[in-house]
């Protein structure tokens, strides 16, 4: 465990270490292009600002407008008869758009169910199954002007939902259902 803490510790310095000695040897000037990334980095933040902030108008007003509980209330009964707890599922439909609230939506359930708990373990299986799949084509692909990703669409959802489901499976084989 000390080993694993050492190497941890050092790592970062070592890697950045070892860039700036190689791009010094291959002549490149470090420094300068460091300054160049860095002054990128800034507009692509810049730039990604209006689709965050879109991004996160949706989420608050889809939330509040009552429609996530609406469709939450007409699945319940289906989710009941499969097992599956209702709780769950705004954490499941938030976390392909925002990281955050699902964040935030993963200590809500932990701190009402606790850790130890079907829907604690659950969500927080589920939470490190699934990606922000809107947020990554909203984000990243409007910031370098990607227009067409409905094929990226597709498979990120695709995605999201095998991990939904898996995340589902894998916490009722290993901690049993409710």
């Amino acid at each position: 465990m000390q080993l694993v803490s050492t190497i941890s510790l050092w790592l970062i310095p070592i890697l950045i270490g070892f860039i700036l000695v190689h791009g010094t040897w291959k002549k490149v000037p470090t420094y300068e292009t460091f300054v160049e990334g860095g002054k990128e980095g800034i507009k692509i933040a810049i730039s990604i600002i209006p689709f965050l902030v879109g991004m996160l108008v949706s989420i608050a007003i889809f939330r509040a407008s009552g429609a996530l509980q609406f469709f939450v209330d007409l699945i319940k009964p289906f989710l009941e008869f499969i097992g599956v707890p209702a709780e769950i599922v705004p954490l499941a439909i938030i976390r392909p758009i925002s990281g955050t609230a699902a964040l935030g939506m993963t200590s809500d359930l932990i701190a009402t169910y606790g850790p130890d708990s079907f829907i604690g373990r659950l969500a927080s299986v589920l939470q490190g199954s699934t990606d922000t799949t809107f947020y990554v084509l909203t984000v990243y692909f409007g910031a370098v002007g990607i227009k067409k990703m409905g094929d990226a669409l597709k498979i990120g959802l695709l995605a999201d939902a095998v991990g939904i489901i898996a995340s589902i499976i894998v916490v009722t084989l290993f901690f049993g259902t409710i």
